[in-house]
C-alpha cells in the first residue's frame, strides 16, 4: 500500500471564510501544520498555501488551495503534475453534507457527491484518490445548503467538531505510512463520546 505523500485541505480563502463548515478540511491540514511545525507559505504557481514538513517519519506536503471551492482543480492538478504524485500517494480533506456532525469516512474512489471542491478536481485527475470525509450535516433541505455550508458551526457542533479531528488526528501515523485499512477502520466506526 501506498504512503502518502500530499495531503490535501478543501475549503475557501479568507478570514470571512475560516470558521466555517466548508472549511473542514482546512481545519484538519492546518492541525496538521500546527502540530508538525510546518511553515504554510503562499505559492502562486500553487494557488495555495503550501508546505511540507516530517510526519512520523515521512516526507509530506501540505496545500491549501486558495482558489475558492469550485476551483480546487486549479490548485491541486498543477501539484500533483509537479511532482509526479499519483492518486494513491494523495489524501484530499474534505466537509461531507451527508454525513452527521461529527462522523467522518476514509474511502478511496467514489464520484463527487455533488461537492463542488472534489467536482473541480476529479475530470483532471480520475477519481481514485483517497478522501478523508468530515461530517457537517445537512439543513435538511436543498435550498438551505449555501448558507449552511457557509455558516459558522455552533458552540456544540464546534466541540463535535473538534472530538472528530482530534480522533482524524490519532490516525495519521497509519495514513501516512499507507497502513489504511487500519485508518479506515477507527475513522469510520468513531463516534462522539456522547452520541
Amino acid at each position: 500500500m501506498s504512503k502518502l505523500k500530499l495531503i490535501v485541505g478543501l475549503g475557501n480563502p479568507g478570514q470571512q471564510y475560516a470558521q466555517t463548515r466548508h472549511n473542514a478540511g482546512f481545519w484538519f491540514v492546518e492541525r496538521i501544520s500546527e502540530t508538525f511545525n510546518i511553515t504554510m507559505t503562499l505559492d502562486k504557481k500553487f494557488h495555495g498555501l503550501v508546505g511540507r514538513g516530517v510526519v512520523y517519519g515521512m516526507d509530506i506536503r501540505l496545500l491549501l488551495p486558495h482558489t475558492f471551492m469550485n476551483k480546487s482543480g486549479e490548485a491541486v492538478v498543477p501539484m500533483v503534475s509537479f511532482y509526479g504524485i499519483h492518486n494513491d500517494e494523495l489524501l484530499i480533506v474534505h466537509d461531507e453534507l451527508d454525513l452527521d456532525v461529527g462522523r467522518m469516512r476514509l474511502k478511496t474512489g467514489g464520484g463527487h457527491g455533488g461537492h463542488n471542491g472534489l467536482r473541480d478536481i476529479v475530470p483532471h485527475i480520475g477519481a481514485d484518490f483517497h478522501r478523508l470525509r468530515l461530517g457537517i450535516g445537512h439543513p435538511g433541505h436543498k435550498s438551505k445548503v449555501s448558507g449552511y455550508v457557509l455558516g459558522k458551526p455552533t458552540a456544540d457542533e464546534q466541540i463535535a467538531f473538534d472530538s472528530m479531528l482530534d480522533a482524524a488526528m490519532r490516525t495519521l501515523p497509519d495514513l501516512v505510512t499507507g497502513d489504511l485499512a487500519k485508518a479506515q477502520q477507527a475513522i469510520n466506526s468513531f463516534k462522539l463520546p456522547h452520541a
